[in-house]
């Protein structure tokens, strides 16, 4: 779906292009990519779930048929095989029509300041780079790897167009963890590697103040690399949350604070946060950033693969960084602690690096 005028300009509209667009894309492609991205964006949000259900089922069951008929005889499956190993995995849930529900993301329960929700679907996520273990904080773009410019992710996108005074293009995340949750890539034609400039810097900060101004709640975050980014094409993530993340939340507003776990920086001018990154750049630290309509807030923290990974998490990015966990087991949702919440984050401070 392309349209021309901003996708922020108003919560209704958002969420509205967002059902329309993904009614739009079930309607239209029938593969096993596109039912698994339609299914895991309604599973995060009711809103989106009540109208798609009914079709969702249906789809599910015709690709289960499909692929049932297509073993026994022997035919070749056309599908990518992340798409066909997540299907299969979605079929070991052993689901039927009267079951769907289960797929649903559970509201998000509070531990202390934290918050934990219980996603099955995002455990069915590839891992992409996700999970390597990265040098340094900027890779140069790979035209060959996986970027927002893929001819067969043009069915993905949710609107293209000008926004800020840039070209702009945002597309469905395919394994959300947010609510509304988007992959908003800046001139992607420019093919620019994830390593955020002061030019687009200003420009997210642009666009969180005035989509922030229009739906309460809006919010841009960015995984730098070497931070949990999966995509190494310059990209934002946009989320809209009924209540403010725990590290916007008053009690951790300030580098003096003592209760976050991991040295956050909050700035009210773009340019006292560019000196920021730029010192962050020259010290080869990555970090995550949530920009809002009031500022952002910067977390400077270990590099992925400098602390072991944590049994109820494929590893923190920005959403976990900012105190939101998405976890894929039931006991974990059920289980887990504030102390251990704490005692991880904790483990991912900055060790001491030489300018």
């Amino acid at each position: 779906m392309s349209l021309s005028a901003s996708p922020f300009n108003s919560l209704d509209a958002l969420r509205q292009r967002f059902v329309a667009g993904l009614e739009d894309m079930l309607a239209r492609h029938d593969g096993l990519g596109v039912y698994i991205l339609v299914l895991a964006n309604a599973a995060q949000d009711p809103e989106l779930w009540r109208p798609l259900c009914e079709k969702l089922v249906r789809r599910h069951l015709g690709h289960a048929a499909a692929l049932k008929t297509a073993l026994r005889n022997g035919a070749k499956i056309e599908a990518p095989e992340d798409d066909l190993m997540v299907f299969l995995k979605l079929l070991a849930f052993g689901l039927d029509a009267d079951e769907f529900d289960h797929l649903q993301v559970s509201p998000s329960r509070e531990i202390g300041a934290w918050e934990v929700q219980f996603n099955p679907l995002r455990a069915l996520r590839p891992a992409r780079m996700s999970e390597a273990r990265v040098e340094g904080i900027m890779r140069p773009f790979d035209l060959n790897g996986f970027h927002f410019n893929k001819p067969f992710l043009a069915k993905e996108i949710l609107w293209q167009g000008e926004l800020a005074g840039k070209s702009a293009r945002l597309l469905y995340n395919k394994f959300p963890f947010a609510p509304l949750h988007g992959l908003l890539a800046p001139e992607p034609e420019l093919l620019r590697p994830q390593f955020l400039g002061q030019e687009l810097h200003a420009w997210a900060w642009q666009v969180a103040r005035r989509a922030g101004a229009a739906i309460p709640g809006f919010g841009l975050a960015y995984n730098s690399y070497g931070a949990y980014a999966s995509v190494n094409h310059l990209h934002f993530q946009t989320f809209v949350r009924a209540r403010p993340l725990p590290v916007q939340r008053l009690e951790f507003a300030h580098a003096s604070s003592s209760r976050y776990p991991l040295p956050v920086q909050r700035h009210t001018d773009p340019h006292s946060a560019w000196l920021q990154l730029d010192q962050l750049h020259r010290q080869d630290t990555p970090y995550n950033l949530i920009y809002d309509a009031a500022g952002v807030s910067v977390i400077a923290r270990a590099r992925q693969g400098e602390a072991p990974l944590q049994a109820w998490s494929p590893g923190f990015a920005w959403s976990e960084m900012a105190g939101a966990f998405s976890v894929s087991s039931r006991a974990d949702y059920d289980d887990l602690t504030e102390t251990a919440i704490e005692r991880a984050l904790a483990a991912l401070r900055v060790s001491a690096r030489p300018e």
